[in-house]
């Protein structure tokens, strides 16, 4: 291979994918969709907080009666309610406007429900009457019981944490599942981002009829293999791209979006996972990179390879439906079958690697898999491309690329 062309292949599809605006419209729609969203979320948070603020200082006039002998008369004179005469003339008071709200708790508030008999405020204010009348009872509950801690025991207000081992090590933990994970996250975005570039990355020579001149001076083995690694850079860019809004949004955002603190120190980062996770992406890259750039290099036009690019694309997709077995029996058959076809591969296998599911020998034959196929369709990709650049006008026949002897 020509390291001098393949640098040149390199650099020119780096430059003409960055330099395309269409390139950074696709790429720059997400986040700025999500910038906008962020936009929308904080100004309705902030609207509602008031909104919610501004509702707790609220007081409203109201009466109850109280059939099971649970509510404290205290708590309800503390909130400004009082214990009606005579339920009847309370519930006309209501709906004359006199008075805002009527709370009737029944016998058995765990299987009646407590009536609520309320002035019309508005869908949002008139929550307020149902969440009065359910603090109204916690709280005598709470007063009953009198002791705190107790009262929280007896709404399930209890943090367990547990911990499980295998072999010796922690396993099973969140901790521990997002940093294998995150390869899954960067395969998908890479492919789906990548994918129709891919496919169109040897298809835009043949469409301008410009591969016979290309083809005399660069080696089509050299051609294929700088375009892959052209693509790989560029989906570096592309996850960069897409990663910065995120971290922007996390770290100056989270507090205005309610969002959890993610403690970096607390995740678990397991070496031989992060080893298999890293070498999985790449082969599954390189797999479908390979088999996308050999489809389009058959096909005369991006409209009949957009036909097996769909079928592509819903292979990443089908481990998806089984992934509560990949959870809970990752040793079923169809489980072990989506682990080892080559285009379900990366994907269950990445999944099983996360949950550590995936023992060191089962990756070893898959990380293998991925690449020696990955290999392989890269040089049918580059035959199909030599053949390809004397059929403009039909579907380039491996077999015919492969009779062929070899030229050049």
């Amino acid at each position: 291979m020509n390291r001098h062309n393949f640098r040149n292949v390199i650099s020119f599809e780096v430059v003409r994918t960055l330099t395309k605006r269409r390139f950074w419209i696709s790429t720059l729609i997400v986040p700025l969709m999500i910038g906008l969203v962020v936009a929308l979320l904080v100004l309705s948070n902030s609207s509602t907080k008031q909104a919610v603020d501004a509702q707790k200082t609220a007081k409203f006039t109201f009466v109850y009666t109280d059939k099971s002998g649970y509510v404290d008369p205290v708590i309800v004179g503390t909130l400004g309610g009082s214990l009606a005469a005579d339920p009847t003339r309370a519930l006309a008071d209501v709906k004359a406007g006199r008075l805002d709200a009527y709370f009737a708790y029944p016998a058995n508030p765990l299987s009646q429900p407590t009536q609520v008999y309320a002035a019309d405020k508005g869908i949002f204010n008139n929550a307020k009457y149902s969440t009065v009348a359910t603090q109204i009872l916690v709280a005598s509950a709470r007063a009953r019981i009198g002791d705190p801690k107790l009262a929280s025991f007896a709404q399930g207000r209890v943090h367990v944490v547990s911990t499980t081992y295998k072999q010796g090590a922690e396993s099973g933990s969140p901790r521990g599942l997002i940093p294998p994970l995150l390869f899954l996250v960067i395969f998908y975005v890479v492919i789906v981002l990548l994918g129709n570039q891919m496919l169109t990355s040897t298809l835009e020579e043949k469409e301008n009829r410009v591969t016979e001149m290309i083809l005399t001076t660069i080696n089509p083995t050299t051609l294929i293999a700088g375009k892959v690694v052209s693509l790989f850079i560029i989906g570096a860019v592309q996850v960069l791209v897409f990663a910065a809004p995120m971290v922007i949004v996390f770290i100056f955002f989270r507090s205005a979006l309610n969002l959890p603190n993610l403690d970096l120190s607390a995740l678990q980062f397991n070496p031989g996972q992060l080893t298999i996770g890293a070498l999985l992406l790449l082969g599954g890259f390189t797999l479908f990179t390979g088999t996308l750039v050999a489809v389009g290099a058959a096909m005369p036009t991006a409209k009949e390879a957009g036909q097996l690019f769909g079928v592509l694309m819903t292979l990443i997709f089908v481990p998806f439906w089984i992934v509560s077995l990949v959870v809970s029996d990752p040793n079923a058959l169809i489980v072990t079958i989506f682990t080892y076809f080559p285009y379900s591969a990366p994907v269950t296998a990445m999944l099983r690697n996360g949950f550590g599911s995936l023992s060191v020998a089962a990756a070893a034959i898959v990380i293998v898999e991925l690449f020696v196929l990955g290999a392989f369709a890269l040089r049918v990709a580059a035959r199909l491309f030599r053949y390809g650049s004397i059929e403009y006008t039909r579907k380039v026949s491996i077999r015919t690329a492969f009779a062929r002897p070899k030229h050049g």
